[in-house]
């Protein structure tokens, strides 16, 4: 890793650290601009080096400084009824960071904005799984009491997170290209 590689994530660990605890707080499971700050490391970074930046994120969270939704930290939240949807943002890197990466080496714009938004679809559902099954784990509910609550009223919203990131990420990536500070 160089200097440069370093400081991006670095940087980008900083931008989750803004974008994090933004949130409005619906019941257990607020609304916040976390996975936005996901798409925006993997639109920027890639997916290993972008996935990275979650990471030291969710690890600043943990050692208690107030990054995670709601302006919270510490190991309750990340081990608490919550913290699978925190932990799940590395499966949304990860996927929506290998399909963005793919995409990048797509001829066809039509295939390129298919697989960027795919990718975050399907980032989006796993988190929503692994988040899901720890809410269940910690509360007791059912399934159908699971996704009433952590789940279906969220989908309106991140899916527009979706197309936000979408557009962002594109254009943010494009002037860091034409700077030459990124060369992807």
């Amino acid at each position: 890793m160089n200097i440069r590689k370093i400081t991006f994530i670095a940087l980008m660990a900083a931008v989750c650290c803004i974008l994090g605890p933004l949130s409005i707080p619906i019941g257990q499971v607020p609304i916040s601009l976390q996975i936005l700050a996901v798409f925006l490391c993997v639109y920027l970074l890639g997916w290993k080096d972008g996935t990275i930046a979650f990471i030291v994120y969710i690890l600043l969270g943990l050692v208690g400084l107030p990054v995670f939704a709601g302006f919270t930290g510490g190991a309750d939240k990340l081990f608490g009824p919550t913290g699978g949807y925190i932990l799940g943002f590395i499966l949304t890197a990860l996927i929506a960071g290998i399909f963005i990466d793919r995409s990048l080496n797509v001829e066809s714009k039509a295939l390129r904005v298919t697989y960027q938004i795919a990718g975050m679809i399907l980032g989006v559902a796993a988190c929503y799984v692994l988040g899901t099954a720890f809410f269940m784990a910690f509360t007791h509910m059912s399934l159908a009491e699971s996704l009433a609550l952590c789940v279906i009223p969220f989908i309106p919203v991140d899916l527009l997170k979706v197309v936000i990131a979408f557009f962002l990420g594109n254009v943010v990536r494009a002037a860091l290209m034409k700077a030459k500070l990124i060369e992807r």
